[in-house]
């Protein structure tokens, strides 16, 4: 009886070594299989701002699956990466990829940060222009002159019209980023745009004929309109109300104006009908009998 115990217990360790055996052998396997599927990928260690030279203690190596890395990573720390310029805010732990990145020997600051064929250009802002400090870098918006039209035209008065559309700003003030604080923002005195050499001239010419005004746009309607632009005689003619659309509704299903209500015109009456309704019916004869009372007399109606 013993000895029958004895065989169980030995042949109950063997399963389960064998099953534990062969458990650390499968976990081995899928650990080395997926170590072999991971990359070095160089990380930002800290917050990287536009338009700054990276420089080695920003950045760190991280291993990344292959499905998981971006494209255009970089495996090591090397010459090809330290001293570029960031053309996009690079956040901690995000990977360094080559399209962040300015090209090799770019200079530091907001050129680094200007497309090839752009130029930037200033303009002063004020609360009025500058929207109360909205106007952040990478904002769009559409320039808008307050301006005397030309003596040889037929129209004398002012005229405001949209000059430029879907215009990107660059830089509120100093900052290529957005301000850590609004009362930093509010501060700003001018904003940097990023214009064709084109529009430049007509931006500087704007700027010393008119008063200009900015607007802002969403970064997802990048759309052309033509207007007439406007005048006192079309801002006296007023406007028909327009229902308000949800925010971030496409212009294709916004809600249309409501219509107008029409009103039926009220027929003329003539003279026979008019005087047929003002005037009153008669009231209907009850019959009545007279009653004497002695000296009196007085007249009973009938229901």
């Amino acid at each position: 009886m013993r000895n029958k115990r004895l065989i169980i217990a030995v042949a109950a360790a063997l399963v389960f070594g064998l099953i534990a055996a062969v458990s650390v052998s499968r976990y081995l396997a899928s650990a080395q299989a997926y170590t072999k599927n991971l990359n070095n990928v160089v990380i930002a260690k800290v917050d990287i701002p536009v338009g700054t030279r990276i420089i080695p203690e920003q950045l760190t190596v991280a291993q990344l699956p292959r499905s998981a890395a971006p494209e255009g990573t970089y495996a090591k720390i090397d010459e090809n990466l330290v001293g570029r310029v960031a053309v996009q805010r690079i956040a901690a732990r995000e990977p360094i990829t080559e399209s962040r990145l300015a090209p090799i020997g770019s200079a530091a600051g907001l050129s680094s940060v200007i497309p090839e064929g752009y130029r930037a250009m200033n303009v002063r802002v004020d609360d009025v222009v500058g929207i109360s400090g909205f106007i952040m870098p990478n904002t769009l918006v559409d320039v808008v002159v307050v301006i005397d039209p030309p003596d040889g035209g037929n129209q004398r008065e002012r005229i405001s019209k949209i000059v430029l559309q879907n215009i990107k700003v660059l830089a509120n003030g100093q900052n290529l980023d957005k301000p850590k604080n609004e009362k930093e923002a509010e501060r700003v005195k001018t904003v940097t745009v990023q214009v064709t050499p084109e529009q430049a001239e007509k931006l500087a010419l704007a700027s010393s004929e008119g008063r200009l005004q900015l607007v802002m746009r969403n970064s997802i309607d990048q759309g052309d309109e033509i207007t007439p632009g406007a005048n006192k005689r079309s801002l006296l003619a007023g406007e028909r109300a327009q229902l308000v659309p949800e925010p971030g509704l496409n212009k294709d299903t916004a809600p249309r104006p409501s219509a107008p209500r029409r009103t039926r015109p009220r027929p003329v009456a003539s003279a026979e009908t008019a005087q047929r309704v003002t005037t009153p019916a008669p009231a209907p004869v009850r019959p009545s009998v007279e009653v004497i009372e002695g000296s009196k007399k007085k007249n009973v109606e009938f229901p």
